[in-house]
């Protein structure tokens, strides 16, 4: 039996109070980040394998069914606004954009549409594929890893469960063992949270391997609302020794971005 499908280590939750609910939940997050971190070997192969792509003009996409495309869809989407970069990181999910806000039934169940999916993009060979399935088994996922490996892309699967049809059909297979979820079978809990968790560390450790952070900062931001404007003059503050929050600001908005703010001052422009 799948590990995502094997029964709860708790029973009788509907007769638990409101505290042992959640104490329960707790204690079984706390199994998550353990289970990542057995996984950074892997992950380290593949952001290593996607940063020498991407070199060659390569692409990164996230592909998966109900949560698990949620995730990626949301990890992607956070890339634009957080390294200016835009079309690098691009999330797919089965059913198409309308099934990010409503359950599209029997999408996952199509062996070809994830492949088919892509297509509009153009996938070659310097392009990445990252499918995301706690199964292991969803049909959308593993028949585009199949099709992406043939085509000679980069392929990887961020899953819950080993020697399943993805971690066979991937290159590089990401388990992160998390056991039985605390209601059966529902892996938004504990196996949605290790995708989330490691999804950041590719798309994190792929950004700031190609340049996107100077020291711990995200100099290439973009400068979307207020609080980023802020954040930004204080960052341009730190980085040039200018105590005027007003001149510091002034230089951002000029520049549009921290790296060419604190660039343009210290040449003296």
């Amino acid at each position: 039996m799948r590990t995502t499908e094997q029964s709860s280590h708790y029973d009788h939750l509907d007769t638990m109070s409101t505290r042992e609910i959640l104490e329960g939940i707790n204690a079984e997050d706390r199994l998550v980040p353990v289970a990542v971190a057995q996984v950074i070997p892997a992950i380290e192969k593949l952001v290593d394998g996607i940063v020498e792509r991407v070199s060659r003009g390569g692409r990164i996409f996230y592909l998966g069914a109900g949560t698990s495309g949620r995730l990626g869809i949301v990890d992607a989407s956070e890339i634009p606004p957080t390294y200016g970069v835009k079309d690098l990181f691009i999330g797919l999910i089965a059913g198409g954009d309308s099934a990010i806000r409503t359950a599209v039934e029997g999408a996952e169940d199509d062996w070809e549409q994830g492949w088919l999916d892509l297509q509009p993009y153009h996938p070659c060979e310097a392009d990445t594929l990252v499918g995301i399935t706690a199964s292991g088994g969803a049909p959308y996922v593993v028949g585009a890893l199949r099709k992406a490996r043939e085509a000679g892309m980069l392929t990887g699967v961020v899953t819950n469960n080993a020697q399943s049809l993805s971690t066979e059909a991937a290159q590089v297979p990401m388990v992160a063992t998390v056991g039985p979820e605390f209601v059966t079978g529902s892996t938004r809990m504990k196996s949605g949270t290790s995708a989330k968790l490691i999804l950041n560390m590719i798309s994190t450790s792929v950004m700031i391997r190609l340049g996107h952070v100077r020291g711990n900062k995200m100099v290439d931001m973009q400068l979307t609302n207020q609080k980023l404007v802020d954040r930004g003059t204080r960052m341009i503050m730190e980085g040039t020794g200018i105590t005027d929050y007003e001149k510091a600001r002034g230089l951002l908005l000029r520049y549009g971005q921290v790296r060419l703010a604190v660039d343009a001052f210290l040449k003296g422009e």
